[in-house]
Parts: C-alpha cells; structure tokens; sequence
C-alpha cells in the first residue's frame, strides 16, 4: 500500500532552514577567521618587521654612538698628543735657541784663544830688521832687549847701559844684533872711561863684521881711548890704519884731523 505523500511540516521547514542558515553562516564565519588570521599574521610580521628595524636602527644608534665615542676619546687624546709636541717643540726650541748661544758663545772664545796664541807665537817669531845698514831676522825678545838698552843708553845712564849690553851680548852671542851691540857697549865702557874694556869690544866688532856700517866709528873710537890712556903711537897706527881701511867714511875726516894734533 503506497504511502500517502503529504506536504513537510512548518517545524520540519523551520528546522532545515535554520540549518542551512546555520551551514551558511557557519561557512561565512570560518572564512571570515581565516582572513583575520592571516591579516593577524601579516600585521604581526609588519611589526616584527618594523621591531627588527627599530632594533637594528637601535643598534646602529649605539654603535654610531659608541662611534662618536671613540672618535671623541681619540680626538682627546689626539688633541692631547698635539699639546704635548707643542710644548716638547716649545722646549727644544729654547734648548736649541742656548745651545746656539753656547756654540757662539764657544766660538767666540775659541776665537779670543786662538788669537791669544797667535799673538804669543808671534812674539816667538823673528821678525826681519835692518840696523845700521845690516838686514837680518831677530827674535821679537833680541829685539826687544836690544832697544830697551839702547833707550837706556840714550838716557845718559852709561853704567847700566853697560850692563844691559853685556848682557845681551852674552845671551844672544849669535844675534845679528852683536855688531852693533858691541859698538853702543863700548861707546858706554868709554862714557865710564873704562878705555880698555872699551878698546876691547870696538876691535871684537872690527875683527867679526870689519865691513860693518859702524866698524869706522869703532876705529876712532879705538884711538880716542888710546889717546886717552896717553898711548899717542899706538893712536897715531890706529888713525892710519882706519884711513888706509875707510877712506870715503866719515870717521875717515875726523881721523885726519886727530892726526894733525898729534905731536
């Protein structure tokens, strides 16, 4: 027997179409989750994203900071390494400005001495002199000594002029000074009218420089004395040899004119 169909139920219709809205908007809301997951998840990787950023604009902060730090620390010590050249730099500097002024200062001295020396070594040095015609090298001290008993015996005072050319006979017998030497010693020997010692050192000069300038001069002198000492002969030869010897000298005349008083 077929069974009667009949039409569904208010409540039956009710109940399915609940369901179905409850599919459908079961369905809606589970794709409705999905999205916000994934915008959840897209918005957390944008903030993960940006946190890294932050934390390496953070890091690069501190280490451009810790950067600065350094360059500022090495700045410091740069600046300080500066001052302290300048200062050294300011202290060689003066070091070097004295030492400068102690070579000068050296140099000068050095200069004071050498001069010194020279001036002492010059005064050990013969010196080139003409006397009475003759041209030789003396020692600066012949030559001091000599004229320091010449001016004596210019002064008038015979007795120590007599002293100081015996000296200087005895300490520079090789001088070419002696000639001369001997000629003033004899002329102060005569002043004191020590004729013989006089008489003595005129023939010395005569017989060691008989061409000397002073050897006519010496001459006559050798006759003044003899005719002091009342020896008219042996005058008188001494006269005729000095003519015989030295015509054209001056000595020549005045011994012409001895020879004429001579009885």
């Amino acid at each position: 027997m077929r069974a009667a169909k009949f039409p569904m139920p208010a409540r039956a219709l009710l109940a399915l179409v609940l369901s179905c809205a409850f599919v459908s908007t079961s369905h809606a809301a589970l794709f409705e989750d999905d999205e916000a997951r994934r915008a959840i998840l897209e918005l957390r990787q944008r903030v993960d994203a940006l946190q890294l950023a932050n934390q390496r604009s953070a890091d690069d902060l501190r280490k451009s900071g810790d950067d600065n730090s350094q360059q500022r620390r090495s700045l410091l010590d740069l600046q300080t390494q500066i001052e302290t050249l300048r200062v050294e730099q300011a202290t060689l500097r003066g070091q070097n400005e004295q030492l400068l002024r102690d070579v000068g200062e050296l140099q000068r001295r050095q200069r004071d001495i050498a001069q010194g020396v020279d001036e002492r070594l010059r005064q050990f040095e013969p010196v080139k002199v003409t006397v009475d015609g003759l041209e030789f090298q003396a020692d600066a001290a012949e030559k001091r000594d000599f004229e320091a008993a010449l001016a004596i015996f210019r002064t008038g005072k015979f007795a120590e002029a007599n002293t100081a050319f015996a000296g200087f006979v005895r300490q520079y017998p090789r001088s070419g000074y002696v000639p001369s030497a001997r000629f003033w010693l004899g002329n102060a020997q005569y002043a004191a009218r020590e004729y013989k010692e006089a008489i003595g050192n005129f023939r010395l000069l005569m017989s060691g420089s008989p061409g000397h300038a002073r050897a006519p001069e010496a001459a006559l002198s050798i006759a003044n004395c003899q005719i002091e000492l009342k020896e008219t002969r042996a005058a008188r030869k001494t006269l005729e040899d000095l003519l015989r010897a030295y015509p054209q000298s001056e000595a020549a005349v005045a011994a012409k004119e001895r020879l004429s008083r001579l009885k």
